[in-house]
C-alpha cells in the first residue's frame, strides 16, 4: 500500500473506527490493485466541499487515490465482511470489489465512509475480477445524485476514475473505479454475518458500534438494542414510502442491500416507473417479481425480520420473551410504513391535515393511473401545475373535483395547495430511456454531453422552467416493452 502525504491541503481527515472498534471477524485488510492509466472522469465538487475536501486542490496525486493506486494519510484500506439473503437464499458475501479507505470527519463533525468500488479482487470476490464497468458506475453516480436532490437518503458518488483497462461482462467494457460516500456501510447482512459466523458477543459488539454511529443517544440506555431496532425500522419505513412516492424501484432488495442508516445503496438494476403499475419489474434477475415496485415495503418488512432474528439474544435473556417482543415490533412496521406513505401522499396532493377518506382518495387516483397506463411522474406534476393530465376522462375529472373540495375543506385554495405540491412532485426524474441513452453515448462514443445535461436536470428536479422537453416526456412503447436493467457485476 502506497501512502501519499502530497496535497495535504485537499482536506483529508480520516479515522478508522470500524477496524479499531470491531473484531477482525468483520473485515479483511485489503490493498486495492493498481491500474495502469487512471484518468479522473467525474468529480462531485459540491459533495467534496460538504465533507471537507477542496476541489481546487485536485491533481494527479488525488486521481491516484481515487483509482486505488495510492492512499492518503490516515487510510488503512479494508473490505467488509457480511452475508445476506439474496432472493430469499442465505449466502456468505462481503465486499467482493470494494475497499474502504476510511471515515472522513467532515467540517460539521460528521463521520462518513469513503469507499472505492471496482478496486480489484478481495478475499470476498468469489471468483470475480473485483472490477467495475464504466456504465454501471455512471448509473450509480447519476441515480444517487437524483435521489439526493429529491430529498431521499442515499449514498453518493464523489468521483469516477477510468482505469484504461477493459472489463468483461456481457460485452467488453471500459473499466472504472467509483468513490462513494455513505453515513456507513453497515447492513442487515452485516448482522446476519455476525450471528451466523460469530458469537452473541460479536453481535453485541456490532450493535454497540452501530448505535454509536447512528443512534448515540441510545448508547447508555438499558433497552438500547430494542430501541435501536425500532429506529432502524422507522428509517426503513420512511425510505420505502419515499421510494414509492417518486416511483423508484431498487431492483435487488437483498438483505445485504438494506442499510442500518436508512440510506439507499447499490444502484445496479434500479429504475423509475413510467406508467403506474405496482407490479413493475425491470431487473433481469428478478424473474418472479420479488422486488417489484409495489412489493418493496413488504420485502423491507421481511428483511427487518431477519435483522430482528439476529438481535434475539440481546433483547431479553428469555428467548421466548424476546421473540414475543420482536413479533409485536414487526406487526407495527406495516402501520409505520402506512403512516409515512399517507403523509407523503397528502403532501403530493397539497393536503396538510389528516382526514377520514384520504386513503380512498389516494387509492382511487392510483387505480385510475394503473388502468389508463398514465405516467406516474407527469400525472402528479400536471395536478401540481393546474393542467389536465394525459388520458384524462370523466372519471378523473370527477376525482379532481372531489380532490379540490378536499383541499378547500382545510380552508385553503387550490392554488396555494399546488404551490406546495410543486416542491414535492418532481418535473424531472432520471427517465430510464434517457439514462440508457446517456450511458450508451458515454461508454460507446466517449461522449458525456447528454450525461452532464441529464445530471444537471435531475439535480434540480422540482424546477419547472428551462427543462429540455424531452427530459419530461415518457418513452415510446417500443422502449418500455421488454426493457431490462442489469446488476453490472
Amino acid at each position: 500500500m502506497t501512502i501519499t502525504e502530497r496535497n495535504s491541503a485537499f482536506g483529508w481527515h480520516l479515522e478508522q473506527s470500524y477496524i479499531k472498534e470491531l473484531p477482525e471477524l468483520f473485515y479483511r485488510i485489503t490493498d486495492a490493485q493498481q491500474v495502469q492509466n487512471p484518468e479522473l472522469l467525474l468529480f462531485n465538487d459540491t459533495l467534496a466541499k460538504e465533507i471537507g475536501l477542496d476541489p481546487d486542490q485536485l491533481d494527479a496525486s488525488i486521481t491516484a487515490i481515487f483509482a486505488g493506486n495510492a492512499f492518503p494519510k490516515g487510510a488503512l484500506p479494508f473490505s467488509q465482511a457480511y452475508a445476506g439473503h439474496q432472493f430469499g437464499n442465505f449466502t456468505m458475501l462481503g465486499d467482493g470489489r470494494a475497499v474502504m479507505i476510511g471515515e472522513q470527519i467532515t467540517p460539521a463533525g460528521k463521520r462518513v465512509d469513503l469507499q472505492l468500488k471496482g478496486s480489484g479482487i478481495t478475499e470476498f470476490s468469489r471468483g470475480g475480477d473485483g472490477r467495475a464497468a464504466l456504465g454501471p458506475m455512471l448509473r450509480e453516480y447519476l441515480i444517487s445524485e437524483a435521489l439526493h436532490a429529491l430529498g431521499i437518503p442515499a449514498n453518493r458518488a464523489l468521483a469516477i476514475v477510468t482505469t484504461g483497462s477493459p472489463v468483461y461482462r456481457q460485452t467488453i467494457q471500459p473499466g472504472a473505479v467509483l468513490t462513494r460516500v455513505a453515513d456507513s456501510h453497515l447492513r442487515v447482512g452485516t448482522f446476519q454475518y455476525a450471528a451466523q459466523f460469530g458469537s452473541d458477543d460479536d453481535v453485541r459488539s456490532l450493535a454497540d458500534y452501530a448505535i454509536r454511529r447512528h443512534d448515540p443517544d441510545l448508547a447508555e440506555e438499558p433497552d438500547r438494542y430494542h430501541r435501536f431496532l425500532k429506529r432502524v425500522m422507522d428509517r426503513q419505513a420512511k425510505l420505502m414510502a419515499d421510494w414509492l412516492h417518486i416511483g423508484f424501484i431498487h431492483g435487488v432488495m437483498n438483505t445485504d442491500n438494506m442499510t442500518i442508516s436508512g440510506e439507499s445503496i447499490d444502484f445496479g438494476p434500479c429504475a423509475f416507473l413510467d406508467h403506474y403499475d405496482p407490479a413493475t419489474v425491470f431487473s433481469s434477475i428478478d424473474r418472479e417479481g420479488r422486488y417489484a415496485y409495489g412489493n418493496q415495503p413488504y420485502i423491507a418488512s421481511w428483511n427487518l425480520a431477519r435483522l430482528a432474528e439476529t438481535l434475539i439474544p440481546l433483547i431479553h435473556d428469555d428467548q421466548d420473551e424476546a421473540i414475543a417482543i420482536l413479533q409485536e415490533d414487526m406487526k407495527a412496521f406495516a402501520e409505520l410504513y402506512q403512516s409515512y406513505w399517507l403523509d407523503g401522499m397528502r403532501r403530493k396532493l397539497g393536503l396538510k391535515e389528516s382526514k377520514d377518506g384520504d386513503s380512498t382518495l389516494f387509492t382511487e387516483l392510483l387505480q385510475w393511473m394503473e388502468e389508463n397506463k398514465a405516467d406516474f411522474t407527469n400525472t402528479f406534476r400536471s395536478l401540481s401545475d393546474g393542467s389536465v393530465p394525459d388520458q384524462a376522462d370523466g372519471r378523473l375529472n370527477d376525482w379532481i373535483t372531489r380532490w379540490q373540495e378536499r383541499i378547500k375543506s382545510e380552508g385553503r385554495s387550490v392554488v396555494e395547495a399546488q404551490t406546495m405540491m410543486r416542491t414535492v412532485n418532481p418535473a424531472v426524474i432520471p427517465r430510464n430511456h434517457l439514462v440508457e441513452e446517456a450511458l450508451d453515448q458515454a461508454v460507446q462514443k466517449d461522449d458525456l454531453t447528454l450525461f452532464h445535461e441529464l445530471l444537471a436536470a435531475v439535480r434540480q428536479p422540482y424546477e419547472g422552467t428551462g427543462i429540455p422537453p424531452r427530459f419530461t416526456e415518457p418513452p415510446s412503447k417500443r422502449f418500455t416493452d421488454g426493457y431490462q436493467t442489469f446488476c453490472g457485476t
